[in-house]
């Protein structure tokens, strides 16, 4: 059945982005193809900044504990002077990157330096962050019936966030309450779902998680969030058993909030 009464307990409500709030084609096709087209101009850009040094030194980091896997790309140190050499480790870099993306990593390394990436997209109106239409309404109407809203998605904290002040609907950011990646945890992961409970103040089932990601779903429902799978276009289809087991929304006009008395 799609579409369902949001349960009275519920005072939360925690948004996925990708293939939720924003089609999985903005992710793949724009975010993700910027960061390819782009990585390599970026880090010969920022190279001497700290930030940018920051970044590399946990993708290094994260190439060493990767060093089991097939593929992996490692980043050396630079250990002479020299254009030739920064040139040569800001390859390595662009390769660990492409590799990681390869692998649909979502690792903190990476998500870290994609989100400074498009800090600067977003800045310079490269990119705007796209919404499916119902997503703002709806969260406004939310909002008006005292929900707390909040955001948990692998992508950075800090690309969360750029989306949305620099999204299709304009500046959006004052909708959530607050924002959530994977430093709380894998999303797959339920103890990631108590965390953020805890963070917030409230019961794991004050909370109601949106997500387009059965396995998500089933982790956040083994502490007893309460959830709906999100079917979008584009997004992965489901089986006739997930049909049957999940509560589907295709619109947040779909969610509806128990009547107030």
């Amino acid at each position: 059945m799609v579409g369902f009464t949001v349960p009275a307990e519920v005072t939360v409500i925690l948004l996925d982005i990708e293939g939720t709030t924003t089609p999985i084609a903005f992710v793949k096709d724009v975010l993700f193809s910027y960061i390819k087209d782009n990585i390599k101009d970026y880090l010969r850009k920022h190279w001497e900044d700290e930030e940018c040094q920051q970044d590399v030194g946990l993708l290094r980091k994260q190439a060493e504990e990767d060093s089991h896997m097939d593929g992996v790309v490692p980043i050396p140190l630079e250990t002479r002077d020299g254009e030739e050499e920064i040139e040569r480790v800001i390859q390595a870099v662009v390769d660990s990157v492409r590799w990681q993306m390869s692998s649909d990593r979502k690792t903190t390394a990476l998500k870290q330096l994609q989100g400074h990436v498009w800090r600067a997209a977003y800045e310079n109106g490269c990119v705007k962050g796209e919404l499916f239409v119902d997503v703002v309404p709806a969260i406004r109407k939310w909002r008006e019936r005292g929900m707390k809203i909040y955001v948990y998605s692998s992508g950075s904290v800090e690309a969360q966030k750029l989306l949305f002040e620099h999204s299709t609907e304009g500046d959006i950011l004052e909708l959530f309450d607050g924002h959530f990646d994977t430093k709380i945890g894998s999303k797959v992961d339920s103890e990631s779902y108590q965390r953020i409970a805890t963070s917030i103040g409230c019961s794991p089932n004050n909370i109601l998680f949106l997500t387009d990601v059965t396995r998500e779903a089933d982790a956040a429902e083994e502490i007893d969030v309460h959830v709906a799978v999100v079917i979008r276009s584009g997004n992965a289809g489901l089986t006739d058993d997930e049909k049957s087991y999940y509560r589907l929304i295709t619109s947040f006009d779909e969610l509806f909030l128990p009547s107030s008395t």
